[in-house]
């Protein structure tokens, strides 16, 4: 799941609104793109309004340590690109910073979209107060909250591309009446640079 900081500030008029929204889903094709993620593995992305949740279908072509090694990555990339480009004056208007989660789980879909309790916990992660605090604090273009399920299936492992060491436990959220542990990276851009170079 991925979500733009600051949708609603008052900067932001309608037509700013709609620009952002083209270049994220646009930014999150290009990193799918790069990942290996492919149009087959995907449900139809579901729009929330100032994000975009995105359920992938588990095959081996596409394993979740690819989503932090390489789709985060270059959607860090994509977003610092576009900051930088901007003029100055405009990044308070137009500049883009995202909030992400991921979490892996049972989804169920029905003719008016998702649901089932995987789906809550990744809301819930992705809209806690400590993650929207954490962009708040950093410099960082995005932010990113993975479930202990991914922390502990994948990212405790170091598969290639990911640093255990970059992830701390961050917050926890509550659904269903069970704490779920989600912990928390800030991808450094000049990292993202280096590897790609």
């Amino acid at each position: 799941m991925l979500d733009i900081e600051r949708s609603t500030s008052a900067l932001r008029t309608n037509p700013i609104r709609q620009e952002l929204r083209d270049r994220l889903y646009g930014f999150l094709a290009r990193a799918m793109a790069y990942a290996g993620i492919e149009e087959r593995f995907l449900d139809p992305l579901e729009d929330r309004g100032d994000g975009v949740l995105a359920l992938l279908r588990p095959v081996d072509q596409v394993p979740k340590s690819h989503l932090l090694s390489r789709l985060v990555p270059e959607l860090v990339r994509l977003l610092a690109d576009h900051d930088l480009e901007l003029p100055p004056g405009e990044r308070a208007r137009r500049g883009l910073r995202l909030r992400a989660a991921v979490h892996a789980g049972e989804v169920h879909l029905d003719g008016n979209g998702c649901f089932g309790e995987a789906v809550d916990v990744a809301c819930r992660m992705l809209d806690a107060p400590r993650l929207k605090g954490l962009l708040r604090a950093v410099d960082a273009p995005l932010v990113l909250g993975v479930s202990e399920d991914i922390y502990r299936g994948v990212v405790r492992h170091g598969y290639d591309g990911i640093d255990t060491d970059a992830y701390r436990f961050g917050y926890s959220v509550l659904v269903g009446e069970r704490r779920h542990r989600v912990f928390v990276h800030v991808p450094s851009v000049m990292a993202v640079v280096e590897a790609a170079s």
